[in-house]
């Protein structure tokens, strides 16, 4: 249990479809990584891009990128998590993966797949909730194009920490910022959000903007379009006591999704 968790957002370039490069890329940031942080964030398919050719880079759960998650986490003793292609009896899945310095792991298959981009054809969409325990907080996981569907992420699970991984492209920042400080006002919850930058193979480029938001939509940090680890420091007594002074939340509606 702790009060107070710090976690670390790395936003930085992709090589397209080459995982043992961008492992190498992300090596030289978890060398330099602050001690006691307790959670690193990397981008959704932090070891491809995003690629709708999943068979040039699938792997299994006890794969190569795994065993590099858990050598990270266990190293650092915290948390490691991002989303990457992973091939289970031949079907496809854009996963988030989170993994714990105990060797526990979770995972999140994304809902909402990216149709403009034929993900719906190359991926299947996931159907579990996303929610996890961590050091006496609730998390609630979710992937890029989720975050333009607000009732899925809609806080009727009482967690305390709502995190996004993506590749959200340059055109549509303003919808990146917009909405993700959005999803941290109506469900009065911290929320995160790690993105990557450059160009990929498909000539789409990222602008980044990783940003962490608090309970009432403040930003924490906001990462513009530089390279790096971002930082932030988040505390589940100060949020409780604002969802307690506003009770905006015992307001909201119940629903059950089909």
């Amino acid at each position: 249990m702790k009060d107070e968790i710090k976690v670390a957002l790395i936003q930085m370039d992709l090589a397209w479809e080459r995982p043992q490069d961008n492992l190498k890329l992300f090596d030289k940031h978890l060398e330099q990584l602050q001690s006691e942080t307790d959670l690193v964030l990397l981008p959704e398919m932090f070891t491809s891009g995003f690629t709708m050719c999943p068979e040039n880079v699938a792997e299994k759960m006890n794969g190569n990128t795994i065993q590099w998650m858990l050598l990270w986490a266990k190293k650092h003793n915290t948390a490691v998590a991002g989303s990457l292609i992973i091939e289970e009896e031949g079907l496809y899945y854009n996963r988030f993966v989170w993994i714990n310095s105990d060797e526990s792991i979770y995972f999140y298959d994304k809902r909402h797949t990216f149709t403009l981009a034929g993900e719906d054809r190359a991926y299947q969409a996931g159907k579990n909730d996303g929610i996890l325990q961590f050091k006496g907080w609730k998390v609630c996981l979710r992937i890029c194009y989720d975050l333009r569907f607000p009732v899925w992420s809609r806080n009727t699970m009482d967690y305390d920490l709502l995190v996004y991984v993506a590749n959200w492209p340059s055109p549509r920042a303003h919808a990146w910022d917009t909405l993700l400080q959005a999803r941290a006002i109506e469900n009065m919850s911290y929320t995160l959000g790690v993105n990557r930058i450059g160009k990929d193979a498909k000539q789409n480029t990222y602008s980044g903007r990783s940003a962490v938001y608090d309970t009432l939509g403040a930003t924490v940090v906001c990462a513009t379009d530089k390279e790096g680890i971002f930082y932030a420091t988040l505390n589940k007594s100060k949020q409780a006591t604002k969802r307690s002074q506003l009770n905006f939340l015992n307001d909201r509606d119940s629903f059950t999704l089909q």
